[in-house]
């Protein structure tokens, strides 16, 4: 699987299984129709409550990373773009970028810190395998 939960991370565990979540669909080893576990079968896995696991999936729901097929199935959905994402990531990159600027860290810095890690996601897909997912 895919997923690993680090117990001794300030970030909660629901965001970690949120974050990686969107990590393996942008990488590839998720991708549309793509089935994640069941919550109960996440949460047995790492000994943690299965509302934890519901509320990252909730999270990746309202975001519209994956959906809840008929039986309840967690799926990865089709890529959505509008314009309305695109301003709300505006917000979420300019405060990350607001942070950096703060604490003194030069333009140039910013700029091969963000084209490096902008690489890293293109040869994560590139890379990337179509053709199952990770255990």
């Amino acid at each position: 699987m895919f997923i690993s939960i680090d117990f001794a991370d300030d970030k909660p565990i629901y965001l970690q299984i949120h974050d990686q979540v969107i990590d393996a669909i942008a990488s590839g080893k998720m991708f549309p129709g793509s089935v994640l576990p069941s919550s109960r079968q996440l949460a047995a896995e790492f000994g943690i409550n299965f509302h934890t696991v519901n509320k990252a999936y909730n999270l990746l729901r309202e975001e519209r990373y994956i959906q809840f097929s008929r039986k309840k199935t967690a799926v990865v959905s089709e890529p959505l773009m509008n314009e309305t994402l695109l301003q709300e990531w505006d917000n979420r990159e300019r405060t990350l970028l607001a942070e950096l600027v703060a604490r003194g860290v030069s333009r140039q810095d910013i700029v091969h810190r963000v084209g490096r890690l902008l690489d890293s996601v293109r040869l994560s897909v590139e890379n990337g395998s179509k053709g199952g997912e990770q255990k």
